[in-house]
């Protein structure tokens, strides 16, 4: 595991933040953290990054203790909270040579790490005059500049329009793909970060609510048989005589429990045996929206 923890616990004075909170995040994953606003992604960020000092519990990055091995661990991450911070008045290669002047990184990382999140073009350009797709992209080249083995990002697609967000997904995934890193990642963009995660940790009020692969929180989720016909209520009707579970009905869709492929062969074959046309018929698994939803409203 490159992140570790184990019963961490966080108070602002009397309210509890953190909640005995136990990470396991693999090497060379893309671990997607997530919850509400409020919900202690920020806060636990801080602690991982030991911007906050810890109260209760332990944490171990790379499988090593943080309170003896800080200076060691943290030369291996690189962060990015919220804004990068950068230097408006400079150009955005200027940004970097200053990073890596105080880093005492070779010069060369810098034309590579433009290269990587691909601002070549605009590296004479002053950072103050990018979109803010390209400032989050130099934030993660600044992050880079050292070479991490651990990417901790807090909320890096936050503001972005839909080609920032693509931007950066298609970023991360080659750093995890083809430059051996793990990220971490923390967004309450639930959609976006089904398309890249392979892990995922879900809190919500300071507590962990679930955590696993992907495929560990699809496989408690219950997939439907998603119907698009031209009479959804007569169908429905008729699905429900004939013993299906019918879940919802809309104008459009309806959508029933599912249990296997020959199950809805014969949907399908019984409804088009009844005169209803069937434009589309499939499985369907739970977004990761709703999925979030009923995880936090179970354990609430």
């Amino acid at each position: 595991m490159v992140i570790r923890t184990e019963g961490l616990s966080f108070n602002f004075g009397n309210q509890q933040v953190i909640k005995s909170l136990n990470l396991q995040v693999p090497e060379g994953s893309i671990y997607g953290f997530l919850g509400p606003n409020g919900a202690g992604k920020t806060t636990t960020i801080k602690l991982l990054l030991n911007l906050l000092k810890t109260q209760h519990g332990s944490i171990h990055i790379f499988e090593q203790e943080y309170h003896n091995n800080r200076i060691s661990i943290l030369s291996q991450i690189g962060a990015l909270i919220e804004q990068p911070a950068i230097y408006a008045h400079l150009t955005g290669k200027e940004n970097l040579q200053n990073r890596a002047l105080l880093l005492q990184v070779s010069a060369n990382r810098v034309d590579e790490m433009l290269s990587l999140v691909q601002l070549n073009g605009a590296a004479n350009k002053k950072a103050g005059q990018y979109s803010l797709g390209m400032k989050q992209r130099l934030g993660i080249a600044l992050a880079l500049l050292n070479d991490p083995k651990l990417l901790i990002l807090d909320e890096p697609t936050n503001g972005l329009d839909p080609n920032g967000i693509i931007e950066i997904r298609e970023l991360l995934i080659k750093l995890v793909s083809q430059h051996q890193k793990t990220v971490f990642i923390s967004s309450h963009l639930l959609v976006e970060v089904e398309r890249m995660a392979t892990h995922v940790g879900i809190i919500d009020n300071g507590e962990l609510r679930f955590q696993g692969s992907v495929k560990d929180l699809e496989a408690i989720s219950h997939p439907q048989i998603r119907i698009e016909t031209d009479n959804t209520v007569d169908a429905a009707n008729l699905l429900n005589r004939k013993h299906y579970t019918v879940t919802d009905v809309t104008d459009q869709y309806i959508f029933v429990n599912y249990t296997s492929r020959d199950q809805t062969a014969q949907i399908n074959t019984l409804l088009i045996q009844n005169g209803y046309q069937v434009f589309s018929i499939g499985k369907q698994q739970k977004d990761l929206e709703k999925l979030f939803l009923s995880i936090t409203q179970n354990a609430a």
